[in-house]
């Protein structure tokens, strides 16, 4: 497509099309200084590169195309949301979390100061007509996963088409009976919207596109337990995310591509840092693009990520759907079973968590964690107090974070991550 072709799009989609100039310019600098900027590189690497100078344009373009055709877009800013119930309705499932400051005075009108910074930012954006994802989607899915959220979204609802989906606190089976009723209200209101009905042939094959996503994304993490790092932990982080925005069949694709080049990478003994570079999970709340500040500031720190434990990252990946199924009622239940044992701060207690975190420093042969939290994030800053006692039990280092989008907290960052990393020598 033309930069006039791009406007074109923008301007039908009621976007500020010079804010949004100045967004692009401005990201586009911030990524040429992450990671652009990175030696030894994967060659496959150059497609999630193309994938993000796009994410504004062609993809936007490829949504448009698809409502042309009479296909709905889905817009979600949660891992609960299933994407393959989406897909069965023939239907665009697309991530909206946005990680960076936007229009937080207008947001500011809207939720209190101290909410957190991706809450603001998703509703900033909206305000200040800068995301032609938002303004793609015929349907908006929150879901209750925390306060700030579930009373933003009451806010939001007024600014979009809004769905709310409730998400239980615990995980007792009276909890997941309310998930499955939410599921199958969810599955209702997808066949209201598109007028497709979803069959047990369409959400088989639905399922099946999922897992093999969620397949690839495992095999890439399995191979960044390798020493030396096969791969930065910004490149995998910044897989992650495009794995929201992209179509899944093809990101699979992309996604095998790579680790076929991480797996020849590693038999001629290379890496993107020297052997022996200390090894740093990084844990906690998603970060969403372009929020890059923290992981950049942990691998100029003599590091390298080997790990995200997070919505963007293993717990968005770790569980595949049982596909044993072959009826409607069996695969609701299968997707239930599923989705539940996602181990989101949420939960009261959480206790699976402390453990996943723990098998993933021995899995992935990581030196020490690193948890972020969003400033304003209750759920995860209390979990960071149980962390830490859950690791420093197993000997496990750790630093605890908690830091907004701004970059004016950089260089204390940085020398509070250096001396950890220092510490662990």
């Amino acid at each position: 497509m033309s930069d006039a072709a791009h406007t074109e799009m923008w301007e039908k989609l009621n976007l500020d099309i010079s804010a949004h100039d100045g967004l692009l310019e401005v990201l586009g600098k911030f990524y040429g200084d992450i990671y652009l900027s990175q030696e030894n590189r994967l060659k496959g690497m150059e497609y999630l590169d193309f994938v993000l100078s796009e994410v504004h344009g062609l993809r936007i373009k490829e949504l448009q195309d698809a409502k042309a055709a009479g296909k709905k877009i889905i817009g979600t800013f949660c891992v609960f949301v299933p994407e393959e119930l989406t897909l069965a309705a023939n239907a665009v499932h697309v991530g909206l979390c946005s990680g960076a400051d936007a229009g937080t005075d207008e947001a500011e009108k809207l939720v209190p100061r101290n909410t957190c910074a991706l809450i603001k930012s998703f509703i900033g954006f909206k305000l200040a007509r800068l995301c032609p994802f938002t303004e793609s989607c015929d349907l908006v899915v929150g879901e209750t996963t925390c306060d700030g959220k579930k009373k933003a979204y009451e806010a939001f609802g007024k600014l979009v088409p809004m769905h709310v989906m409730e998400v239980p606190q615990t995980k007792t089976m009276d909890a997941k009976q309310l998930f499955k009723s939410e599921v199958l209200r969810y599955k209702d209101t997808l066949e209201e919207l598109t007028g497709v009905e979803i069959t047990a042939e369409n959400l088989q094959k639905a399922i099946s596109i999922v897992n093999e996503k969620r397949r690839a994304l495992q095999r890439l993490s399995r191979l960044r337990a390798a020493d030396p790092a096969p791969i930065s932990g910004r490149d995998a982080l910044l897989i992650n995310q495009v794995s929201f925005y992209d179509d899944p069949e093809r990101f699979t694709q992309s996604i095998n591509t790579l680790c076929d080049q991480i797996e020849e990478r590693i038999a001629q003994g290379d890496g993107v840092v020297p052997a022996g570079t200390k090894r740093l999970l990084l844990s906690g709340c998603p970060m969403a693009v372009p929020n890059w500040k923290l992981p950049y500031v942990m691998e100029s720190s003599n590091a390298v990520i080997v790990g995200e434990e997070s919505c963007i990252g293993s717990r968005n990946t770790r569980d595949l759907v049982d596909e044993s199924a072959d009826t409607i009622e069996g695969m609701i239940d299968a997707l239930v079973e599923r989705y539940m044992k996602i181990d989101c701060a949420c939960f009261t207690p959480n206790d699976e968590r402390m453990v996943n975190v723990a098998n993933m420093v021995n899995e992935l042969n990581a030196d020490g964690v690193i948890h972020y939290a969003l400033s304003f994030c209750q759920p995860y800053a209390h979990e960071a107090i149980k962390m830490q006692e859950v690791l420093s039990e197993k000997d496990i280092p750790m630093l605890s974070v908690e830091t907004g989008y701004s970059m004016e907290d950089v260089e204390q960052l940085k020398t509070r991550v250096e001396a950890f990393v220092e510490m662990l020598d």
